[in-house]
């Protein structure tokens, strides 16, 4: 079985490798690496994560419900899929964040939480304490709702930045603010703030551009000085 995720996994990198470059391009002027040392990286999207049907796929869409039939059981966004993702040779981590109503970061793709999880509401409008009881792995299927091969092993799952940064504190990490508040960037400035140590974790950030703008001036400004 490990054979298998290993060939999957690196395959998978291999492939996000050329997405990091499309990264780059498109958020051009707001995507910032204050430690860069120009050469391309290994990005594991996610962690190691469960493929799906890109068919009809955007930007928000929940894939949890048409994965392919799965060959681990690794749940994006989550410790053990971004340990997997470095064992396999990442060089970098990319990960989704929403600012919580308690002002915590939680890690988690979808603006929902309705299809992946056993939960209803918006992600960025429920407190951290709810999204951490929920089962990450509740909603994945892969024949229509037949079955739910992930179900009860996601129970838990979902971090917070500052869970992921302080079990991997040498790690690097790309990450994606989900929402286009410029108070995420100030909660990511001052979650730096409190641990410098962090600083070279976080290797670059895109997503929303007034988050972003906060990040570049308090954030990446700072790195260069």
């Amino acid at each position: 079985m490990w054979k298998t995720i290993g060939r999957y996994a690196l395959w998978t990198l291999g492939v996000l490798a050329v997405f990091l470059v499309g990264v780059i391009l498109y958020n051009a002027s707001w995507f910032e690496a204050p430690h860069g040392d120009g050469k391309i990286k290994l990005l594991g999207h996610r962690g190691v994560h469960q493929t799906f049907s890109r068919e009809g796929v955007g930007n928000d869409t929940c894939t949890a419900d048409r994965i392919n039939p799965p060959t681990h059981d690794f749940i994006e966004n989550t410790l053990p899929s971004m340990e997997a993702a470095f064992s396999a040779g990442a060089d970098v981590v990319e990960l989704d964040v929403h600012l919580t109503p308690d002002k915590v970061f939680a890690v988690m793709h979808d603006w929902t939480v309705d299809c992946r999880t056993d939960g209803k509401g918006t992600t960025e409008q429920l407190s951290i304490a709810y999204l951490q009881s929920l089962d990450l792995g509740y909603g994945y299927t892969a024949d229509g709702g037949k079955t739910f091969p992930l179900r009860g092993r996601g129970v838990g799952l979902l971090p917070t930045l500052e869970e992921v940064l302080a079990r991997f504190p040498d790690k690097s990490f790309l990450i994606n603010f989900k929402s286009r508040r410029a108070e995420e960037g100030e909660a990511l400035a001052a979650l730096i703030k409190a641990h410098p140590e962090w600083r070279k974790a976080i290797w670059a950030s895109y997503g929303g551009a007034a988050a972003l703008e906060v990040d570049q001036e308090r954030f990446v400004g700072e790195a260069r000085e």
